[in-house]
């Protein structure tokens, strides 16, 4: 069943993780699990220290070339009466080092303990949603 929209919302901000989909110019799609956090209605996601590939992110490459992006979370389980997603859509763009609102930053500390010890002194994509919508089986 169609879950409302401010109840897909809901199960989104309340989510610890979810999979960010870009895509590049040439539309190739690129999709990473991500924390984030909700602040002044726009979400926001850290490019934090923990060991990458490269410090050339392939998300943040995508963004700059095309910022539709969306954000996907789901639930479940082996008893499929639980199951239930919710998709964000909307526009991203990539936020240089220190630019983050110090909103944005508290709103990450406060979900994720992680966060309070290290700096979050990189990257930060913020999404303006434009769309969300979800189902659950119940």
């Amino acid at each position: 069943m169609q879950l409302q929209p401010d109840e897909a919302v809901r199960r989104l901000l309340v989510s610890e993780v979810a999979r960010l989909a870009t895509a590049s110019a040439d539309a190739v799609p690129h999709i990473v699990a991500v924390t984030f956090a909700e602040a002044s209605g726009r979400i926001y996601i850290a490019i934090d220290h923990k060991p990458k590939s490269s410090t050339r992110l392939t998300r943040l490459r995508n963004i700059e070339q095309n910022p539709s992006v969306s954000l996907l979370v789901d639930h479940y389980s082996p008893d499929w009466e639980a199951l239930w997603w919710a998709r964000m859509d909307g526009r991203a763009r990539v936020l240089e080092p220190g630019n983050a609102p110090d909103e944005a930053v508290g709103a990450l500390r406060a979900k994720y303990p992680q966060y309070r010890e290290v700096p979050l002194d990189g990257p930060v994509i913020e999404i303006e949603p434009a769309r969300t919508t979800g189902w659950s089986y119940r």
